[in-house]
């Protein structure tokens, strides 16, 4: 029996030893395993914080996320949501509510601003920040576009294009043609048997209009090519600026190309008129940019007209989309806004000489609620944020950003804070009543300063005919009203804003 006891307890002790051994072996992995985390989570501070060295003020409070990733994965997270402020959500309930931080995303060292004063600062200072925008953007967009002028040259072309763009002349000019188009999307929408997938349906939409805006009419075939190439263009623009055969980069590159081939082509058939004395009839916007001339009598080239027409599309394209799909939707979700908005269009149209056939400009400066639905619409219809780059060692808020660091200014957030709009999910146009007691840069939708967006009254006009039209004479159910989200651009339904129109006069 002693022997029995002996063999047993010499059992139990080696098992003891092998499960001590197990745990040691597993204590060791799980110590390194949490090195390697603490390890490479500090690799990004200590190569782009550490080599700074010692600066004025401290750099803001943040985390440089992982080895050439960064902290896209939490940001690519938040963009599945739909909301891509959940990720200033995260930064604020980790850091506090300081408005300036410190990240990594997009390949670059950056620092993240989002309070008014900073972003308004920021955004209106072109002397010490200039644009950040990935190389991608840079390169798809041309040497001769605004993104990529110097400032004298960008405050010149700025100078001549805003008649064209936003001159009031240009726009009673444009609204008989947008008139039209939206006449015909929003009747050809109603007489569909099926539900229609509203996102892409206004994507064609608004091509079509801002093509014939600025190029004038062109051959069907022509404009169905321009619209497969813009897609593949557009696709490149955030992508990593690879140039090899297969990736994203290389087939908007190749699409920019053809496109440019196109505005050329027009623009010769255009000079080529001029010449000959032929009538030009109705001019477009690529007639005013071969018209427009500075001071000295010096008229834009080419290659300037080309990259701003092919820019200013591809500006005017998501944001124009984006903000007539999220127009209709918040009128057709919100029963009281739809009815206050209808009462006003009837008013208007009411008042109107029995010779007067359609829209003017005047009445569109009538629509007093009209364009506070549009404000509410674009304060929720959340864009990522505005690109900028130190070009100096800046301090702000006790804060320094260095030198070279990227700058987002992230007016999304801004545009959703509890603390500058009361409720800010409820889309809410009569909040727009007392604009005084907004702060400087709660509001910047189109940015500010002088890289403010030139064609901002072209796409709220595009944006107010479709609302005036559709609130007239047109009802639009959704068949998922609970649709989750995604971010493109800007927020958009997954089931593609599957909706179903209806013609009601």
């Amino acid at each position: 029996q002693g022997r029995i006891r002996a063999e047993w307890d010499r059992k139990v002790q080696k098992k003891k030893m092998e499960l001590n051994f197990l745990w040691q072996i597993v204590a060791v992995l799980l110590g390194g395993y949490a090195f390697v985390f603490w390890f490479l989570k500090k690799v990004n501070e200590w190569y782009y914080v550490g080599r700074l060295g010692k600066t004025e003020f401290p750099l803001p409070p943040g985390d440089m996320g992982w080895p050439f990733l960064g902290n896209m994965l939490s940001l690519f997270k938040c963009l599945r949501t739909g909301d891509p402020n959940h990720y200033i959500h995260h930064l604020i309930s980790r850091y506090g509510k300081t408005g300036i931080y410190k990240t990594h995303i997009f390949g670059r060292p950056s620092i993240i601003l989002c309070r008014p004063e900073l972003n308004r600062r920021v955004l209106t200072n072109e002397e010490t920040f200039g644009l950040g925008y990935p190389k991608s953007v840079f390169l798809l967009t041309g040497e001769k576009s605004l993104h990529n002028v110097m400032v004298a040259e960008h405050r010149r072309l700025r100078k001549l294009i805003t008649s064209p763009l936003n001159g009031q002349e240009a726009i009673a000019m444009y609204i008989k043609h947008i008139e039209k188009n939206v006449i015909q999307f929003l009747d050809e929408w109603a007489s569909m048997k099926k539900p229609i997938e509203l996102v892409e349906e206004l994507k064609k939409a608004t091509f079509k209009i801002t093509t014939f805006v600025f190029l004038g009419y062109i051959k069907e075939s022509t404009f169905r090519a321009t619209d497969t190439l813009f897609t593949d263009y557009r696709r490149g623009l955030m992508a990593p600026a690879i140039n090899i055969p297969g990736f994203t980069f290389h087939k908007a590159l190749k699409a920019r190309n053809k496109l440019l081939k196109i505005i050329r082509s027009v623009l010769e058939e255009k000079k080529a008129m001029a010449k000959s004395n032929e009538p030009e009839g109705k001019k477009y916007m690529i007639d005013l940019l071969i018209d427009v001339e500075d001071e000295d009598g010096k008229h834009l080239d080419d290659e300037h007209i080309a990259d701003l027409i092919l820019t200013s599309l591809s500006a005017g394209f998501d944001g124009l989309s984006m903000g007539s799909l999220w127009g209709l939707m918040h009128l057709a979700g919100n029963p009281q806004v739809f009815k206050k908005a209808t009462e006003e269009q009837e008013e208007i149209v009411s008042r109107r000489p029995s010779t007067q056939k359609g829209l003017i400009l005047a009445e569109i400066k009538q629509m007093h609620y009209l364009a506070k639905v549009v404000d509410e619409m674009l304060r929720m219809t959340n864009t990522l944020a505005l690109f900028r780059k130190a070009k100096i060692d800046v301090s702000i808020n006790g804060y320094t950003i260095p030198k070279g660091w990227n700058v987002l200014a992230w007016n999304g957030a801004i545009h959703m804070d509890p603390t500058i709009y009361e409720n800010p999910k409820n889309f809410d146009p009569s909040r727009w009543e007392n604009m005084s007691v907004k702060q400087p840069g709660a509001f910047m939708p189109f940015g500010a300063g002088t890289r403010l967006c030139p064609g901002n009254e072209l796409a709220k006009l595009v944006m107010t005919i479709f609302l005036h039209y559709f609130l007239l004479n047109y009802k639009m159910e959704r068949i998922n009203p609970e649709s989750p989200l995604y971010y493109e651009q800007a927020p958009l339904p997954l089931d593609n804003g599957l909706v179903r129109f209806t013609k009601t006069t």
